[in-house]
């Protein structure tokens, strides 16, 4: 599409006034490429602080601080048998050290960056809606700031306190929808309802963007590839801490990458199962959903309260014939262990248990979703014998500083949480994690899974059959994820005439 000159003008007249320059997904892939001026900005920016700058900290590879930092190889946490009871090696990499401390301003980047570099959204006259069902209208927000960008976010009225306080810190236009996680087809009415009656808004839809799975395919699933070559293949290192490039080889044989475990909320993160599955390519990919909302599971419905999951549909950007996996988890154990992970008496149960006081420590890191996430790791490891050669990587997407409401309104409601508690909950849904709610997907359960769009995506939401039936070839995949390296030269074009 050749790019509408007159708007590209005025997007980046805006930039060069407002000192903004855009990243490419290969530097936020490898923030060991950014300018040195760059790093010498970030030296003086907060993590949270609405400076263009911090669109060069949309990378997994944060250095884990509030104010200046700059870059490490990733953050991460591997859970030991200790605490969840299996051999396998269950490593979550950490979403708090993204701005807004969740990964979502990536995925939110990856649907608006590219209209903005070919001129197919105007900053001047246009704004860009951000419907979800918390984290991505945050992150959609927080790029929209840093753009120059005026924003609009759509979320369930349910959601956390925190997530509608930020938004109005941040100044942008929040509309509340009725019901909880689950509820997205009233997020879907009430977009229909804008594009009726307001024409400068366009709506970035993260459940059919293919921007959002673009991201994940390229930044995500590339940090968890590093993180699993290193530890696969240590290397020796200097005093310096720097690599020196000694390594056993034997180590590959005995260590698997195994599995990805994620959340389907929009289907974004899930996508970095697609690249992991070109590096590995017996990986099994599992989409995790709440069982009171059994969308995956049964063709179910109802709504949870694991935040920041969207359901009653598979999304349009789901490649589920690339799911090996479903599996279902009760909510109520999500929200037992976040009491268990972050009150005193359940850190305290833990240690006594065994848990090194490192990792208990690190469990505030771990938010509802990434709780859920976890749990069907274990249970994935169970399912499939996995044993300590296997690694399963699954995304801890926020942490607890977005849900301290939520502890709080469980302490009135549940009373004061002990050590009998904790030892219930511990024994119960870590230790006794059982087999169950899961279901491993032949060919053509993938394809009733990807046939089922049609009830949303063409009757509800105006998609073609010829569209639908274009994904479920791969090769529509592998096209689709290839666009990303098309989007950085734009980037790197729109920067040249930007000037800065």
């Amino acid at each position: 599409m050749k790019p509408n000159q007159k708007v590209l003008d005025k997007t980046i007249t805006r930039c060069r006034e407002r000192g903004i320059v855009i990243p490419t997904f290969a530097q936020m892939r490898d923030p060991a490429t950014i300018p040195q001026k760059i790093r010498d900005r970030l030296k003086n920016v907060g993590l949270w602080d609405v400076d263009p700058v911090n669109l060069f900290r949309i990378t997994w590879k944060n250095e884990p601080v509030e104010r200046g930092g700059l870059y490490n190889d990733g953050n991460w946490i591997e859970l030991p048998e200790s605490l969840t009871g299996v051999p396998a090696r269950i490593v979550g990499i950490v979403g708090k050290w993204f701005p807004t401390g969740a990964h979502k301003v990536g995925a939110a980047f990856g649907c608006i960056v590219p209209r903005l570099v070919s001129g197919e959204f105007d900053p001047t006259s246009q704004k860009a809606v951000w419907p979800s069902t918390g984290n991505y209208c945050r992150g959609g927000a927080f790029d929209c700031a840093l753009l120059g960008c005026h924003a609009v976010g759509i979320l369930p009225e349910e959601m956390s306190r925190e997530r509608f306080d930020w938004l109005h810190e941040i100044a942008a236009e929040v509309i509340a929808t009725p019901g909880c996680e689950s509820n997205v087809k009233e997020i879907y009415d009430k977009c229909w309802e804008i594009r009726r009656t307001r024409p400068d808004c366009v709506i970035f839809n993260q459940f059919e963007e293919f921007g959002n799975a673009c991201w994940h395919y390229h930044v995500t699933g590339g940090i968890i590839e590093e993180i699993f070559r290193r530890l696969s293949e240590p290397e020796a290192q200097a005093p310096d801490g720097k690599t020196r490039g000694v390594q056993d080889p034997s180590l590959a044989l005995r260590t698997r990458l195994a599995g990805f475990v994620s959340a389907t909320g929009s289907a974004g993160t899930i996508a970095a199962g697609d690249y992991l599955r070109t590096i590995a390519p017996h990986i099994r990919v599992v989409a995790t959903e709440a069982l009171q909302c059994p969308t995956l599971l049964q063709c179910g419905f109802g709504g949870h309260r694991i935040e920041g999951i969207g359901d009653k549909h598979i999304p349009w950007i789901h490649n589920v014939r690339n799911t090996d996996v479903v599996a279902a988890i009760d909510d109520e154990a999500c929200i037992r262990l976040m009491r268990l992970f972050n009150e005193p008496e359940g850190q305290a149960f833990l240690v006594k248990e065994g848990v090194a006081e490192s990792v208990v420590r690190q469990l505030p890191l771990v938010g509802i979703s990434s709780i859920c996430n976890i749990l069907a790791a274990i249970k994935t490891a169970k399912m499939f014998d996995m044993d300590s050669r296997d690694v399963i990587f699954v995304p801890l997407t926020d942490s607890m500083e977005l849900y301290g409401s939520r502890i709080e309104e469980y302490r009135r409601s549940h009373g004061a949480y002990k050590e009998l508690h904790a030892a219930r909950d511990f024994a119960r849904y870590l230790q006794g994690a059982a087999v169950e709610h899961l279901r491993e997907l032949t060919y053509f359960d993938r394809k009733a899974l990807h046939n089922f769009k049609y009830f949303t995506w063409v009757e509800q939401q105006q998609r073609s059959v010829e569209d639908l039936r274009r994904l479920w070839d791969p090769d529509f995949w592998t096209e689709t994820f290839a666009q990303a390296y098309q989007w950085d030269r734009q980037i790197e074009e729109f920067n040249r005439q930007v000037g800065l």
